[in-house]
């Protein structure tokens, strides 16, 4: 039987993915240490949202060390599929182009970012068809 799907992380646990998803599986203190270069944050802060996480299927715990080493259940990618369909879905009535032209006014796009969603797009087409 198939795993139900995690459910959206949260801003807290978004920040955590995003530590474990650029220096790979890490122990709580690795990412406590690379989110307080950033922000002050407790170390228990940390360890709380991880097992909460670990409880809501966000991340794996591996218990064979004495450290715990945490890691992503899911990919950037996929998580990031997740949040944008939901968006898409609650805030944006489903409309794909909706939800493009709202990112794009919330804020201005350089020459370089249109350039690249114009060759995603183009790639986009050629794959449905």
């Amino acid at each position: 039987m198939k795993t139900p799907d995690p459910p959206r992380p949260t801003d807290g646990e978004l920040e955590i993915l995003a530590v474990l998803w650029s220096r790979g599986p890490a122990t709580v203190r690795d990412v406590h240490e690379a989110i307080s270069r950033r922000k002050a944050t407790q170390y228990t802060t940390v360890l709380k949202l991880m097992q909460i996480m670990a409880e809501k299927n966000l991340v794996r715990r591996d218990e064979s060390q004495r450290a715990h080493v945490y890691q992503p259940c899911r990919s950037k990618e996929w998580t990031r599929r997740q949040l944008a369909g939901d968006l898409l879905a609650r805030a944006f009535g489903g409309s794909a182009a909706s939800f493009v032209m709202g990112a794009l006014a919330a804020r201005k796009a350089s020459r370089a970012e249109l350039e690249e969603i114009r060759r995603l797009l183009d790639e986009y087409e050629k794959g449905s068809r």
